[in-house]
């Protein structure tokens, strides 16, 4: 009984971990729209000085084009689980230090 239970166990926690889903505010507090790419979700374009409200499953990856040409994608970030409901996002500056990271590599 040990040897299914445990497993079973840890397996369900991970499901629910993984199905989380987290809703979140995008802010582009920038003069310039801000083209997205969210695999399964949406490819969403903010607009400028906007707010948008989304919810996001923990692992869901979010890409932004660095050269704002849709041929190069790079991620932006990763939902965690550990981010609160209700958060908002500034991803005008999220892209700046992002883009400074891929710079520095």
């Amino acid at each position: 009984m040990k040897k299914i239970f445990l497993p079973l166990v840890v397996g369900l926690c991970f499901i629910n971990v993984k199905a989380q889903n987290i809703p979140m505010t995008f802010h582009n507090g920038s003069f310039h729209s801000i083209p997205l790419l969210i695999p399964g979700v949406m490819n969403p374009n903010l607009n400028p000085k906007s707010n948008s409200g989304i919810s996001l499953y923990v692992g869901q990856k979010v890409y932004f084009f660095p050269n704002r040409k849709k041929k190069s994608q790079e991620l932006l970030f990763t939902v965690a689980a550990t981010w609160k409901k209700d958060t908002i996002l500034q991803i005008d500056k999220i892209i700046e230090k992002r883009k400074k990271e891929l710079i520095e590599d």
